[in-house]
């Protein structure tokens, strides 16, 4: 088992409790405190924010805030597959890292295909020309492999202590959900941004400012009012272009060290019914569906676990392989499990430029 950091039981109670459902109003942290006070953690608003930052810091948080849906917010991303030999293998991952499109970049354990990287662009039509460019300088062919049905992205990383999963039963019983706090407002049929709505999607792509008054901090940096801020992201939120609202902690840190993305050949009939079972496992963090490559890449469906251990992982991948062959026979030549050995870059995909090119005038 991997150690994870060390966490008192406030801090444990703070990380499970809100990943999401945190309020929009003006002084969020009252209510949120409130609200595990009565799940039985004794804290106050300011030792709520306290932690709360505390945790920042240690970097047991990637950041605090909404978790933007970059996909509904303008652009495109898509994950690519390649070989780099061993014999070149640091020259060509510097070369397709020097893409600022490239986002994350992952080394995986394949015979073939060790390289994976996320490209991110405003326009659809730049993917084939940054891969392009990377395939003319690496020597390397690309596997482009863009997502066609998204069955769940839901990265929630739980730990022991109040308010765990182990309290609750099932995980997703383990957070407190106040999303019902903040003003009453309905999603619009729109898909561009106001020159408005693009500057709070820069301001609060990285998180909140961890203050008494987020919202209203924000909405003096970006010159707008306070209501007007709080109005537009629980918009949003309905709307999905924020997938949900608290902390986003760092997963190493809390001990899944162990990164599964495993993949399957899926018959192209049943994908329809795989999808949502495997995405209602409450362990698979992401779920996809995404294009073959024949006599390179036979697989069609991509599941993502984390362990905090080798074996709670292979556990948790042997559950998804139970559930598959509910739905067909399916044998070891149908599936594979591609473990991270490294991250070779992880700067986050930018919504600058994607946010900027589906802006509107006013």
């Amino acid at each position: 088992m991997t150690p994870e950091v060390d966490l008192t039981d406030r801090e444990r109670a703070v990380v499970n409790a809100f990943q999401g459902g945190f309020p929009v109003v003006d002084r969020p942290f009252e209510p949120a405190a409130a609200a595990m006070r009565e799940r039985g953690v004794d804290i106050t608003a300011t030792e709520l924010l306290e932690t709360i930052r505390d945790l920042n810091d240690r970097g047991v948080l990637s950041r605090f805030g909404p978790l933007v849906n970059a996909q509904k917010i303008g652009g495109t991303a898509t994950l690519v597959a390649m070989h780099a030999p061993a014999d070149r293998f640091d020259e060509i991952v510097e070369r397709v890292n020097d893409h600022r499109e490239v986002a994350h970049n992952y080394e995986r354990e394949h015979p073939h295909l060790n390289v994976w990287f996320v490209v991110s662009v405003a326009e659809e039509s730049r993917v084939e020309e940054v891969l392009a460019a990377i395939e003319d300088e690496t020597g390397q062919e690309t596997y482009n492999l863009p997502k066609q049905h998204e069955f769940r992205v839901e990265a929630k990383f739980y730990v022991d202590g109040p308010l765990s999963p182990g309290d609750a039963g099932d995980p997703t019983d383990a957070s407190i959900d106040l999303t019902e706090l903040g003003p009453d407002v309905s999603p619009r049929d729109e898909s561009t941004l106001s020159p408005a709505e693009r500057d709070l999607v820069l301001e609060i792509q990285d998180g909140l400012p961890l203050t008494d008054t987020p919202y209203a901090d924000v909405a003096a940096a970006i010159e707008q009012d306070l209501e007007w801020v709080l109005e537009t992201t629980k918009r949003f939120e309905r709307e999905g272009k924020i997938r949900r609202i608290g902390v986003v902690p760092n997963h190493y840190a809390l001990g899944y060290t162990e990164n599964g993305m495993t993949v399957w050949n899926v018959p192209d009939e049943l994908v329809p019914e795989v999808g949502p079972e495997i995405a209602g496992l409450p362990f698979v963090t992401h779920c996809y569906e995404r294009p073959r490559h024949e006599g390179v890449w036979p697989y069609n469906f991509f599941a993502m676990t984390h362990g905090r251990s080798e074996a709670e992982s292979q556990r948790r991948i042997q559950q998804v392989r139970e559930t598959m062959a509910e739905f067909w026979d399916v044998t070891d030549e149908d599936w594979d499990s591609l473990f991270s050995t490294q991250i070779l870059k992880k700067t986050g995909i930018r919504l600058d430029e994607r946010a900027a090119a589906n802006t509107h005038t006013e």
